[in-house]
């Protein structure tokens, strides 16, 4: 859905399984990163994501509950911001594997510019990059 907002996909990382954090009595997660390039603000990438979450079904009932989909900006370029409703970085980026490794998969240089290690956490390669990859440009949603 990102594309159809104007948000072009440049680079998509493999899919992985990881176990919930925060609250953890929950199935696990599927989880991924992108580079991607909008003309966007930082506040109306925000609302383009909780737009999508929402017309997918995401209902916000507690922090870190079970949801459908949970759309999370973790840089926008080199910007450092703080207000109310949101954080670049985001502010919990190094310590969650299921961000860190997908990270470093499409992005070693900022990966390795944090200077962290990944945290433990249980981890599965699901479906490879170049899969995800070859999959949107079936859909015409990702141009290299």
């Amino acid at each position: 859905m990102l594309p159809e907002k104007g948000i072009l996909l440049k680079k998509i990382s493999a899919i992985y399984e990881t176990t919930a954090v925060g609250y953890t009595f929950q199935p696990d997660f599927l989880n991924l990163v992108v580079c991607a390039l909008t003309s966007l603000k930082p506040l109306e990438l925000l609302d383009v994501c909780l737009a999508i979450e929402k017309q997918l079904g995401r209902v916000r009932n507690f922090r870190w509950g079970p949801r459908t989909l949970d759309l999370d900006i973790l840089f926008y370029g080199t910007l450092q911001m703080t207000t109310p409703c949101l954080q670049i970085p985001h502010p919990r980026l190094k310590e969650r594997a299921f961000v860190l490794v997908p990270l470093r998969e499409i992005a070693p240089q900022i990966f390795q510019r944090l200077q962290v290690a990944i945290p433990a956490q249980k981890i599965e390669l699901l479906i490879s990059a170049q899969d995800v990859k070859l999959r949107l440009q079936k859909q015409g949603l990702f141009f290299d």
